[in-house]
C-alpha cells in the first residue's frame, strides 16, 4: 500500500501531537509542514523529511498532496479549511471546527461543493470507556436517560496565556475555559445523550488577569427526551482534575474518568458486564488537565488512520464536519446564554 500523502497547517503544541501520531502509521506519510514560523515547521518537518511552506497558497499548489490535517488556532480554522477543501484537498480539522456557527457554515457549504472529505478531530471519543458508553445508551442499556454530567476542571496557569498571542481572545479562541478545554467533554454529552434543547449558565474570569475570556463555567442542560445535564468547564481548578463523565438513566450509571471506566452498574446485567467493571476499560487515552502537551497520541492516532481509510473509500469512523459542528452548537448557545441571563435554544442549521 502506497502511504498517503499528508501535510500538517501549523506548528504549535498540538501539530506535535499529529506529527506524533502520523509516525505511529504506516500508511501514511507526512510530507509537509505550513507554518509562518519556519523554526517550529522545521522541528515538526526536518526529522520526517517533510518539506516546509510559508504560505498556503504555495502549499495547496504541492503535486502529489492528498490531504491536510489543519492546526492552526481555533479562530482561524476556516481561513485554512476553505482554501484546502477548493484544492481538491480532504481535510482533517482541530477542535472546534470553528469558533462560530455563521464561519462553520460556510466551511460545510465549501465541503459539500467540493465533494472532499471534511472531519474533526474529537479523541477523546475513541476511548474505550467512551465507545463503551456510547454503545450501552445506543442498545437503551441506561433506560430512560435521566442526567448527564461532565467536568473539566483543568489548570493553567498565567504563562498559558500570557506567552500567547491568540489564546484567551474572543475574536481568536472564540471563548476560554468551555471553548478551547471544555468542548472535548460538550462533544462527549451530545454525542451520547443527543444534541441539548437548551442550557443556561455563569461564567467568569476568576484567576486570569488580563484575558477577555472566562476561566470558569458552569451550565445546565435540558435534553430533548428530558434528560438534564450539568457542564463544568474551568482552567482555574488546581492542580487540575481528570476529565470526568457521569451519564444515568433509570436502568443503570457509568462513570467515566478520562476514557477509563470506574463505575459501571445496571439493573440488567449482561455476561460482560463483570470484565468491565474488572478491566475498567480505557486508560490509553490521557487528558491535559495540567498541561495541554501531556495528552497521549492515541485518539488522533485513531482518527488519523480513520481520515485515511475514508480517503481511501473503506469504511472509517470520522467524525464529519456535520457532526464536529454539532458542539460549537451548543458552545455559542451558551455564551447567549451569559450574556441573556436567560435560558437559550440550542440549534443547528
Amino acid at each position: 500500500m502506497t502511504p498517503l500523502r499528508l501535510a500538517i497547517i501549523g506548528s504549535g503544541g498540538i501539530a506535535k501531537i499529529h506529527a506524533a501520531a502520523m509516525d505511529l502509521l504506516p500508511e501514511v506519510r507526512l510530507v509537509a509542514v505550513c507554518a509562518r514560523s519556519t523554526d517550529k515547521a522545521a522541528e515538526l518537518a526536518q526529522p520526517r523529511s517533510a518539506q516546509i511552506f510559508r504560505t498556503l497558497e504555495d502549499l495547496l499548489a504541492m503535486d502529489g498532496l492528498d490531504g491536510v490535517l489543519v492546526a492552526t488556532p481555533s479562530g482561524v480554522h476556516a481561513e485554512a479549511v476553505i482554501p484546502a477543501l477548493r484544492s481538491g484537498r480532504h481535510v482533517l480539522c482541530e477542535k472546534p471546527l470553528e469558533i462560530t456557527m455563521e464561519r462553520i457554515q460556510r466551511i460545510l457549504a465549501e465541503a459539500e461543493k467540493s465533494g472532499c472529505l471534511l472531519a474533526g478531530f474529537f479523541p477523546l471519543r475513541c476511548g474505550e470507556g467512551a465507545q463503551a458508553i456510547k454503545q450501552a445508551a445506543d442498545s437503551g442499556r441506561f433506560g430512560k436517560l435521566t442526567f448527564l454530567s461532565a467536568r473539566v476542571k483543568w489548570w493553567r496557569n498565567q504563562d498559558y496565556y500570557r506567552l500567547s498571542s491568540w489564546r484567551g481572545r474572543w475574536d481568536m479562541d472564540g471563548g476560554g475555559a468551555l471553548m478551547n478545554q471544555g468542548i472535548h467533554a460538550v462533544d462527549l454529552l451530545q454525542w451520547i445523550g443527543g444534541l441539548p434543547a437548551r442550557v443556561a449558565a455563569f461564567a467568569d474570569n476568576l484567576t486570569h488577569p488580563g484575558i477577555e475570556v472566562e476561566d470558569t463555567l458552569a451550565a445546565a442542560l435540558q435534553f430533548p427526551g428530558g434528560a438534564m445535564g450539568t457542564i463544568e468547564a474551568a482552567t482555574s481548578c488546581h492542580p487540575g482534575l481528570d476529565l470526568s463523565l457521569e451519564v444515568s438513566g433509570d436502568k443503570g450509571t457509568a462513570v467515566l474518568v478520562n476514557d477509563r471506566l470506574v463505575d459501571w452498574r445496571f439493573s440488567e446485567e449482561l455476561p460482560e458486564d463483570t470484565a468491565i467493571r474488572e478491566g475498567r476499560s480505557g486508560g490509553r487515552i490521557r487528558g491535559g488537565s495540567a498541561d495541554p502537551l501531556a495528552i497521549s497520541c492515541e485518539g488522533h492516532r485513531q482518527q488519523i488512520q480513520a481520515f485515511c481509510q475514508a480517503i481511501r473509500g473503506e469504511a472509517g469512523g470520522i467524525i464529519p464536519g456535520h457532526e464536529a459542528a454539532r458542539s460549537v452548537a451548543v458552545v455559542e448557545a451558551i455564551y447567549r446564554s451569559i450574556r441573556s441571563k436567560n435560558f437559550e435554544p440550542v440549534s443547528m442549521p
